[in-house]
């Protein structure tokens, strides 16, 4: 298996992941505030990831003060993304904030080619268009939804861009696990702060369940969100993205029987087919070198 189809493979599991957290979300939201249940997930999340960490023996601090510092400013990244997108998915439509963070396997695509230098075929750049213009036929937003809080969603996207980038600059000996547990904490953290304001409720059994299994959707979606990086051209992963719109449909049918139109069949056709495309031509890039 090559590192390409390696990565394409991770970042169809993490979208399925995060995916499959959100509709637990959705689910508990409607007994749980939101800040309230960010923080239950984010510290099972923490447990979780702790102690498979422990297991595994990846624990550990050996590795350079350099990446010692890209991992504080990934957790940094990570937090400003999470304020960023919260604050933006509170006041506007979630198809609208859907929509611009669709935008996020072109940006990482172009931090890629500026910062690492990494080649991306007009084809390929062509195929990521087309997968764009389909998110578009299938969230479809208003102009109402372009307000000030647009701008928290574009910021968002940067920061999960840098993220993603900083990422990518770590090298072999930072553990995978000793990041994404740094990432839980600080989301868990952040979100503990903010539930002090939003203030708590008593939690049901059923709500219970539900976020504790949000919290293992969540830490194999972190995990596979740090692997998947460290897989691969950027260029031709980020495209995989788009699979979260795919997960979206078919749990929006099984959970919330919720049948899409044909605009959003078609926006569905045209994201498949440019992830294909961006298979065939990587695999027939290197069948020619």
């Amino acid at each position: 298996m090559t590192p390409n189809t390696k990565g394409a493979l991770l970042m169809v599991g993490s979208m399925a992941a995060f995916t499959l957290n959100d509709t637990l979300v959705k689910v508990a939201l409607q007994d749980l505030p939101l800040f309230q249940l960010v923080a239950m997930r984010g510290f099972l999340a923490v447990f979780l990831i702790y102690v498979l960490a422990r297991y595994l023996g990846t624990l550990h601090l050996n590795f350079s003060r350099h990446d010692k510092w890209l991992v504080a400013l990934r957790c940094l990244a990570e937090l400003a993304a999470t304020f960023f997108f919260l604050t933006a998915l509170k006041n506007m439509p979630l198809a609208n904030v859907t929509a611009i963070l669709q935008a996020l396997p072109l940006t990482v695509t172009l931090g890629a080619a500026l910062v690492f230098s990494e080649q991306v075929g007009w084809r390929r750049a062509l195929a990521i268009a087309v997968g764009f213009v389909g998110m578009l036929l299938i969230v479809r937003p208003g102009p109402e939804g372009f307000s000030v809080y647009s701008i928290y969603a574009l910021v968002a996207v940067v920061s999960i861009t840098v993220r993603d980038l900083i990422t990518r600059r770590m090298s072999a000996d930072v553990p995978s696990m000793l990041v994404t547990l740094a990432t839980s904490v600080s989301i868990a953290g952040a979100a503990a702060i903010a539930s002090v304001f939003e203030g708590w409720v008593a939690v049901s059994a059923t709500a219970g369940s539900l976020v504790a299994a949000a919290a293992v959707f969540v830490l194999l979606g972190y995990l596979f969100s740090v692997m998947v990086m460290r897989q691969g051209d950027v260029g031709f992963v980020a495209p995989f993205r788009y699979s979260s719109l795919i997960w979206a449909l078919g749990l929006g049918w099984v959970v919330f029987d919720e049948w899409p139109d044909s605009l959003t069949m078609l926006g569905a056709v045209l994201i498949v087919g440019a992830g294909l495309f961006t298979l065939f031509r990587a695999r027939a890039r290197q069948g020619l070198a």
